[in-house]
């Protein structure tokens, strides 16, 4: 194992020297920071736009048969009235005036009527955003101001919850423990196929022979598991630190909520328990990637499996309100310890609070055993398989082999 730093210093180069590493881990910050860039701008302009079309004056006709309109209200808008509906939409035809709004009698079974000149898409909604605003300023300037919350729904409401006699505030404790199910989900999204086709370059290249007469399987084996788990933490980096980065420097044009880091509840136990989970997890399906890519010749080959190793991460994440809600349903049991199934729900049970003190004891030992076979079945594939051009090693062969 004297070489094992060489294989994990050569690795590192290698995979750092490549520009598609770089533009996977580049790429998805730049692609957020240009999201966020274009969803900026649009509010912006679409706020603008807003204020510009408030500002615009046209004439308007009103008839009111509710009798819910305040007349000062219409007399401030400088609006007519009409006796029926008929001659306002006849206005609005010939062009004598820009908007009519009709109110009926009865406007919580009828529709209030709108009609308007033709001024573009957008600045059409100018009519029924007046219409609007002219019932409902006039019904609650005839309430008192508590009445009219209650009917804006604008009313606000807190909500302290305890545990064990102290206040307790799920959403705040679910902060730090839910960073680790979030990094598993992008390390493996964005470096799986790295993981998966590690192993295949040297075969399709034709130097594994040359590698191998200087280094002995094992130790090229270790070397490339620890260089993967080495670059996807860096990938991990790379893309949570411009994150934050962005949200000091561009919260505020952003308007993006303030995060009091001093306020956030640090509960040791569940960030303790989240990291031994992601740690052993990553370990977990890194060494399934790897034991896939030893098995095949080529890395088109090893691509026809990614699919299925997705699937068994990514899958759960449908029944997530299942493991949110139901913690003690036998299905949600199933998959937080059959371990090809179990980092997404255990991440996310123990982020949310509802994994049993007795399931991390099970699932933890699980997820070792797992690991450990894993690993050690990747090496004994990687090794027996190096020098496989031209066939698949099945898990049978692998186990066979002396």
């Amino acid at each position: 194992m004297h070489n094992l730093g060489t294989v994990i210093r050569f690795e590192v180069v290698r995979t750092l020297k490549k520009k598609s590493f770089w533009l996977m881990a580049i790429g998805f910050p730049l692609m957020m920071v240009v999201i966020f860039g274009i969803i900026f701008m649009s509010n912006k302009s679409t706020n603008d736009a807003v204020k510009d079309l408030e500002k615009q004056q046209f004439s308007l006709a009103i008839t009111d048969e509710s009798h819910l309109v305040n007349p000062d209200m219409i007399k401030s808008l400088k609006a007519t009235t009409y006796t029926t509906k008929q001659q306002g939409i006849e206005a609005v035809k010939s062009g004598a005036i820009d908007g009519y709004i009709y109110y009926p009698v009865d406007i919580a079974k009828q529709p209030v009527e709108v009609y308007g000149k033709d001024t573009g898409i957008f600045n059409n909604g100018r009519y029924g955003s007046v219409a609007k605003a002219l019932i409902t300023n006039s019904v609650q300037s005839t309430v008192s101001p508590q009445v009219s919350s209650v009917i804006k729904g604008s009313t606000q409401t807190t909500v302290t919850t305890y545990r064990d006699g102290k206040v307790y505030d799920p959403m705040q404790q679910m902060i730090f423990p839910a960073i680790f199910l979030v990094l598993f989900y992008l390390l493996i999204a964005f470096f799986g196929n790295q993981m998966l086709v590690s192993t295949t370059e040297e075969k399709e290249n034709r130097v594994i022979e040359m590698i191998l007469t200087s280094i002995e399987a094992r130790t090229l084996i270790v070397g490339k598991i620890i260089s993967l788990v080495l670059l996807a933490l860096l990938q991990g980096i790379i893309i949570v630190a411009p994150a934050l980065l962005g949200y000091f420097l561009f919260r505020e044009q952003l308007h993006l909520p303030a995060i009091d880091l001093s306020s956030i509840p640090v509960d040791w136990t569940r960030i303790s328990v989240g990291a031994v989970i992601f740690t052993l997890s990553f370990l977990l399906f890194t060494g399934l990637l790897v034991l896939i890519g030893s098995s095949v010749p080529t890395a088109k080959e090893a691509g026809q499996f990614i699919g299925i190793v997705f699937m068994l991460i990514f899958a759960p994440l449908y029944a997530a309100s299942l493991f949110v809600s139901m913690p003690d349903s036998p299905f949600v049991h199933f998959m937080s310890l059959f371990p090809f199934t179990a980092p997404i729900p255990l991440l996310l049970r123990n982020a949310v609070g509802n994994l049993y003190t007795w399931e991390i004891l099970l699932a933890i030992p699980i997820l070792i055993t797992s690991t450990v076979i894993v690993l050690a079945l990747a090496v004994r594939a990687f090794r027996y398989g190096a020098l496989e051009y031209n066939q698949k090693l099945s898990l049978r062969s692998i186990l066979g082999l002396r």
